[in-house]
């Protein structure tokens, strides 16, 4: 497991990085692969914000999933713990759906690679542009990878239907699903 930490905007000093590095890979005992893990630092200098000040944000690619979490807090230590328990939660939620899913069929695990591709076009700034590979996925699948990321929806190929559909994130909490007529 290689975890790299770093500050965006600001200098993470040596103790802080220590101390990030050790919890992230206490965290991350879970699954026993050496993925890589980012760790992002970032300070706000706004007055207004200072429940906030210090932002983490852990990500990695874990057993064909990209995990990410963020937590703000007051300070740096604060902060780290906060985003630790948050990446041992979710690393406990995949690994449990990954176990379930394996004892169900014996599909083989979805991987995603994102690469951000910054491109403009007439009329419109297009700001960024990520490309991933599609598997088909079930829409299942499709929430939890959702889930793991954060986001509010996740576009996808869906395994039964052959076609490509979306799942979001309703404002009562749940998980919505549109698939073209």
């Amino acid at each position: 497991m290689t975890v790299q930490v770093h500050g965006k905007n600001m200098q993470v000093p040596e103790d802080m990085r220590t101390f990030a590095m050790e919890r992230v890979e206490h965290a991350g005992r879970i699954f026993d692969s050496g993925g890589d893990i980012d760790v992002e630092f970032t300070e706000s200098f706004n007055p207004r914000r200072a429940d906030g000040k210090f932002r983490v944000e852990i990500t990695t690619n874990t057993a064909g999933h990209i995990v990410r979490v963020e937590a703000e807090a007051g300070d740096e230590r604060t902060a780290v713990d906060l985003a630790t328990e948050k990446y041992e939660r979710q690393l406990r939620k995949l690994k449990t759906k990954l176990i379930q899913r394996n004892r169900v069929s014996h599909k083989d695990l979805n991987q995603v690679s994102s690469q951000p591709d910054d491109e403009e076009d007439r009329g419109v700034e297009i700001v960024r542009t990520k490309r991933f590979l599609m598997k088909p996925m079930s829409a299942e699948e499709a929430a939890l990878q959702m889930d793991l990321l954060g986001h509010e929806f996740f576009f996808f190929l869906d395994a039964e239907a052959d076609r490509h559909c979306v799942v979001y994130r309703r404002r009562d909490g749940n998980v919505g699903l549109i698939e073209p007529e």
